[in-house]
This record gives C-alpha cells, structure tokens and sequence, in this order.
C-alpha cells in the first residue's frame, strides 16, 4: 500500500482504453475515491458525435465544470483519490485537436484556455499520471464491446488523431511529473489478475518512492 499521506492519481488516455476499469481497480486495492468522468447521462455527448463543429465549445466547457468540481472536493478532502481523466486532457489534447481539425473555431479554442488558464493555480497537480496507451484497433474493438450507443459514430481516423495528439502531450510532460505508461494492446484490464498485480506493485512503487523520467511499462 502507498504511504498513509494523501495521494492524487490521473489514469489518463483515450477513449474506450479502459480508464474506469483500471481506476475501479486501483481504488478497491488502495481502499481510495474515485472521480468518474461525466459521460453517462451527459446532455452534449451525443450531439457532439453527431456535429463536433456545432456542440465541441459547449462539451469542452460541460468537461471543464465537472472536472473542476472534482478538483476542488480533492483540493478539500482528506482521502487520496483517482480520477479517471486528467483537467489536462481537454485543453492539451480533445481541444487541441478538435481546433486542429477546424471543429473548434481558433476564438472559441483562444477563450476555452483562457478560461483555464484562469482556474489552472486551483488546480492540484497528482501524485502520478498512468497514461494507458493502445493502438487505434484496439480502441475501435473496446468501443464496441461496452455498446454505447452514442459513441458507435466514432470512427478510427478520430480516434487515430486522438492517439496522436496524445503522444504529443505525454512527450511535453516534464522529468517533475511522475508517469508510468502501460501498454494495454495486449493486456486485459478487466480480467488479466497477474498483469493486474503486477502493475499494482510499481505503481505502489512509484507512488511511494517517485523517481526521475518516465518509463514505458510493456
């Protein structure tokens, strides 16, 4: 178990990698809370598959209002947390990419990281960032499986540029922020206990004794 100190972590990655398994899983082990991205129930997301360039200002700031909520119950508690996306993904990944491709007008993306640029000294940086990576078929086929409806429009070329754009963003994280990148092509977060535990193990590690530089964990 990590120390008794509070601890902040961010599974970070794209969609359909598996990032409230993994939390749920992390957290039951460490006995922790964790902050649950908001997509069920969330009124933009399914306009947002059906037309980016007229609702992706309105998800982004729907994103930033809920993750920052989130943020602020950290800031308060008293209890180590996960969460299962970072504030971070919206402006240095879906909003980067949403204006590279001219889904989010450049006034739109220049007042979306104003406004965070304004909250960002209320943000707590975490402990650790885990970022899950996978290719994009591997993306496609989880996508499929959990069967939400509203995302079956997402196609590979999104989510290949998604994948991209978060390569750029892992690669701008600096030696101070502790990160451990797993490969999750052939690992199975749900059911795969061995690769589980062992994972739990450096990750405890890692929390407990955080080290210069970020390796990959295959």
């Amino acid at each position: 178990m990590p120390s008794s100190e509070k601890k902040f972590i961010s599974i970070v990655g794209n969609i359909g990698v598996g990032k409230t398994t993994f939390a749920e899983f992390l957290a039951e082990q460490f006995g922790w809370k964790v902050y649950y991205e908001s997509v069920i129930n969330n009124p933009y997301l399914p306009k947002y598959y059906d037309d980016m360039k007229r609702w992706s200002f309105h998800l982004q700031i729907y994103f930033f209002a809920k993750r920052f909520k989130d943020q602020l119950e950290i800031n308060k508690s008293s209890q180590s947390g996960i969460t299962d996306r970072s504030i971070l993904e919206d402006p240095k990944v879906f909003a980067r990419m949403l204006n590279q491709q001219g889904h989010l007008s450049d006034l739109d993306f220049k007042t979306y990281l104003e406004l965070f640029e304004t909250f960002q000294p209320f943000l707590q940086k975490p402990n650790l960032y885990i970022y899950l990576r996978a290719s994009t078929w591997t993306l496609i086929s989880r996508i499929r499986n959990r069967g939400r409806e509203f995302e079956m429009g997402i196609t590979s070329e999104f989510l290949h540029r998604l994948n991209t754009t978060y390569e750029e963003w892992i690669r701008e994280l600096t030696t101070t922020d502790n990160l451990i990148i797993i490969d999750t092509d052939k690992f199975n977060i749900e059911k795969d206990d061995e690769k589980r535990i062992h994972f739990l193990k450096i990750i405890q590690n890692r929390l407990n004794q955080p080290v210069i530089g970020s390796p990959i964990i295959e």
